[in-house]
């Protein structure tokens, strides 16, 4: 599993920086958890 299955994050699709590094940081809890 890598950030790019986490479709929001490869397609960019927040706007602002801020909101993109939430997303990453989210996605990459997530997989830390598995």
């Amino acid at each position: 599993c890598s950030l790019k299955t986490f479709r929001r994050i490869a397609t960019r699709y927040e706007k602002t920086d801020e909101s993109y590094r939430a997303m990453i940081n989210l996605a990459a809890l997530k997989i830390a958890m598995r």
